[in-house]
């Protein structure tokens, strides 16, 4: 297994289109099919992925970890959607050639404790340029 925690600085921005392609650090191969398990939603092709993030220019992101495990990548990140609230997301390619053929996104916006649970938990550091950013740390991808 190899874990990148930041990326290349060789790695193309994406300016809104195919941040995906950012997150996990490959291209995305032009018959890719996404899925957000979430909203039991998919969308097929590099293009429309591209048309359905381009809706969203004022998100800003950064990868917190990238894990390689053969032809699947793995990836922990921060998101904004331009309102401040911060949402933590894993996000799954499956490979072929090098190039993502099927993505999985997963995330949630954090949520604050249960008081009844207080008591069997501790504190998860998060430093704010650590694996999950603040808003101070993430950008335009």
């Amino acid at each position: 297994m190899t874990t990148v925690n930041a990326m290349n600085t060789d790695q193309q921005q994406s300016n809104g289109a195919t941040r995906v392609a950012y997150i996990l650090g490959v291209p995305l191969a032009a018959n890719v099919v996404r899925q957000w398990p979430q909203m039991a939603e998919i969308v097929r092709t590099r293009q429309l992925v591209a048309e359905v993030e381009g809706n969203f220019p004022e998100l800003t992101l950064e990868v917190g970890r990238r894990h390689r495990l053969g032809d699947v990548v793995v990836v922990e990140w921060t998101c904004n959607y331009g309102d401040g609230r911060l949402y933590r997301n894993v996000t799954i390619g499956e490979l072929e050639n090098g190039e993502a053929v099927r993505v999985t996104d997963y995330w949630g916006e954090p949520t604050p404790t249960p008081k009844w649970r207080v008591p069997m938990t501790g504190r998860l550091d998060m430093p704010a340029d650590g694996t999950w950013p603040d808003n101070a740390h993430l950008a335009h991808h």
